[in-house]
Order: C-alpha cells, then sequence, then structure tokens
C-alpha cells in the first residue's frame, strides 16, 4: 500500500470550531463564577426566619396579604384611664394607612383593602388585622361584633385575624372570645412589649409596666392564640446591652411565635417628635441599626418568626431618621447587611 496523501487542513473551519469552542468554555466559566457570586439571599433565603417565608409555606405559595382595619379605637393612656396624650413616640395616624384613616366603617375598610391588594399585589388570600390603637379596648360584646363583620365581608378568602393590643387591655373573657376564631382561622394577638426597662416605659408615658406584660403573658400561656410581641429599639437612654436583653426575655416566653422588631423613628404630632425638633437625640442610622440586628438576632431563638425587622411611618409624618430609601430598599440593604456578617438567627441561643 502506498503513503496516504495528507489533507489539506481547512484552516478557516478549524478557527470557527475552535472559536465556538472559546464561546461555550467562556459561558460556562462566567456561569461557574456567577454561581460562586450568588448568595442565598438571591434566592429568597434570609438570614432568619421571616414571615413571607411562613405564609408562603403555611399556604402552600398562595399570596397572603394583611387588610387593615381601624376600629375607631382609643387607648388607656390617651383617654384618661391611665393618662392623656399616649406614648410620646405615637401619633397613630403614622401607623394607618389613608385607605383606614378616611374610610369610616368597617366594612368598607375591608373591602377596599382587598380591591386595593388584589389590584396592586395579585393577593389570594387575607388576614383582617385590627391594627390602630388598642383593639381589645372595648366590652367583649362590642368587639365581637366588630371582629364578626370585619370577618364577614369575603369569608371564603380570609384565612386569618390580626388583633394588636396592649398587655393590659386583655382578660380572660377577650382572650376567650378571640379564642372562639380559631376553629376555623389562624388568629394572633399582637402585643406591645416595647422594652422590658420600666424606666424606659416611664419615660415613653406607656402606662404600662413590664410587669403587667408579664401577667398577660401568663394569662396567655395555654392559649391557641398565635403571640406576637412588638419591640422597639433605640430608646437614646438605653445601652446596646439594655437592648440585647430583650432577646433573653423573648425566648424566656415559649408561647411567643412571631416579633416584630422596630427601630425609634420620631413623627409629626408625637410627644418626642415636639422635642426633637427643639433637641435632637441620637438616632440609628440604618448601618448601626443592621450592626445592633447583626447582634441581636443570633440571641433569638430560632423558631421564632420575626414579622417584621424595621418600621418606618409616611414620608410626610416622618422626622427622624430618614435613610433616604423607599422601604423595599431599606429592607433589601438590612437583609444584605446581615448575610455579608454572616448572620444566623438562633446561633448564640443556649436554651
Amino acid at each position: 500500500m502506498g503513503d496516504e496523501v495528507p489533507r489539506a487542513v481547512d484552516w478557516k473551519q478549524l478557527c470557527q470550531t475552535k472559536k465556538e469552542q472559546y464561546n461555550i468554555n467562556c459561558v460556562w466559566i462566567i456561569m461557574v463564577i456567577f454561581v460562586a457570586m450568588s448568595t442565598l439571599l438571591d434566592s429568597g433565603v434570609k438570614p432568619y426566619n421571616h414571615y413571607g417565608a411562613y405564609l408562603k409555606e403555611k399556604y402552600n405559595g398562595q399570596r397572603v396579604f394583611k387588610v387593615i382595619v381601624d376600629g375607631n379605637f382609643t387607648c388607656p393612656n390617651r383617654d384618661g384611664s391611665k393618662g392623656y396624650g399616649g406614648c410620646t413616640y405615637c401619633n397613630v395616624d403614622s401607623f394607618t394607612p389613608d385607605t383606614a384613616r378616611k374610610i369610616p366603617s368597617i366594612r368598607e375598610q375591608v373591602e377596599s383593602g382587598i380591591e386595593r391588594a388584589r389590584k396592586s399585589y395579585a393577593a389570594e388570600k387575607f388576614i383582617i388585622y385590627f391594627q390602630p390603637n388598642t383593639n381589645t379596648y372595648a366590652p367583649t360584646h362590642l368587639l365581637k361584633m366588630m371582629y364578626d363583620e370585619a370577618l364577614s365581608i369575603d369569608p371564603e378568602n380570609t384565612l386569618g385575624l390580626s388583633v394588636g393590643t396592649r398587655p393590659d387591655c386583655l382578660d380572660f373573657e377577650k382572650i376567650a372570645l378571640l379564642e372562639s376564631y380559631t376553629d376555623r382561622l389562624d388568629v394572633d394577638l399582637e402585643m406591645g412589649m416595647e422594652s422590658i426597662h420600666n424606666d424606659t416605659l416611664e419615660r415613653i408615658n406607656r402606662g404600662c409596666s413590664h410587669d403587667e406584660f408579664l401577667s398577660a403573658m401568663r394569662m396567655l400561656e395555654n392559649t391557641k392564640l398565635e403571640l406576637c410581641v412588638h419591640t422597639i429599639f433605640g430608646f437614646p437612654w438605653e445601652t446596646e446591652d439594655m437592648m440585647l436583653a430583650y432577646a433573653a426575655e423573648i425566648n424566656r416566653q415559649k408561647h411567643i411565635k412571631f416579633v416584630k422588631l422596630h427601630h425609634l423613628h420620631i413623627v409629626e404630632g408625637s410627644i418626642m417628635g415636639v422635642k426633637y425638633k427643639r433637641e435632637p437625640f441620637k438616632l440609628f442610622t440604618i448601618d448601626e441599626y443592621t450592626d445592633f440586628l447583626a447582634k441581636f438576632i443570633p440571641l433569638l431563638r430560632p423558631d421564632i418568626i420575626i414579622q417584621r425587622i424595621f418600621g418606618i411611618a409616611d414620608r410626610e409624618l416622618l422626622i427622624a431618621p430618614n435613610w433616604g430609601y423607599p422601604k423595599s430598599k431599606i429592607q433589601t440593604h438590612i437583609d444584605k447587611g446581615l448575610e455579608s456578617r454572616a448572620v444566623k438567627q438562633g446561633s448564640l441561643y443556649f436554651g
């Protein structure tokens, strides 16, 4: 056999093939780098037990939205039964959306809230949330009428009832009323603890001691209700250690399921707002608050669900601190800050 004559190399085709292979390799390299650089937060996993994930899992991915209802309640340290003027940080309008402030009837508020939630957020199911002021501060029979009316608007799509109140405005009769809804709804009771330090509670004209909070918790030890506790961080006379101590008190109450963590913010129409304008005092910057949360969250029991990690008033009511971001960006900034600090809820909890 004679020697084979080598075929001419098609350099153009070879270069094209090499180029395609190079492009494929580049794509793979970019994908590997992207995966390596991506974080759990990019996948919706936060460094703490957050409410959005809880709702999604509990209700099989349905979009659940809280509809705020203003029952036109007052408060025992506003109407004179305990005091006047309310808590020094409080202007109730700052916690109530325009839709609730301007619509007088409960039915109209719920109908409007549901319609807005469907249009703006594609909400499918709803939790009726009695939020402004003290929503157990009335005779039990009147409370029942109000709760019943709100829950009757769209019963097929209403999953829960949430009621915000003070520890000193609860008794066994009112607890029993709220528990009577648990056979068909999830019912959570939100109580303002605010601070665990009685000196602070006196200075903010809370009209309610921490002992009264603990008394309410004892009444609720075997309740069917899901308990949520609200705190405020950043009173200028409280040290970091004083604020971090809140975690141990929350952890000790084993029947607490949810918490709402807020930084102190100053609003128009509040006593503290008047004082701040006269003589400004130190408040958290967004990064200082993130630093604080990075120390607090690891101390918090890992099963507790954080419903809210900060709170802020509408722009027209907010005096300070103005962090310069809308709510969504504040949330992202804090979450990214916590993740970058390798925060993990409960990592320092030893129960």
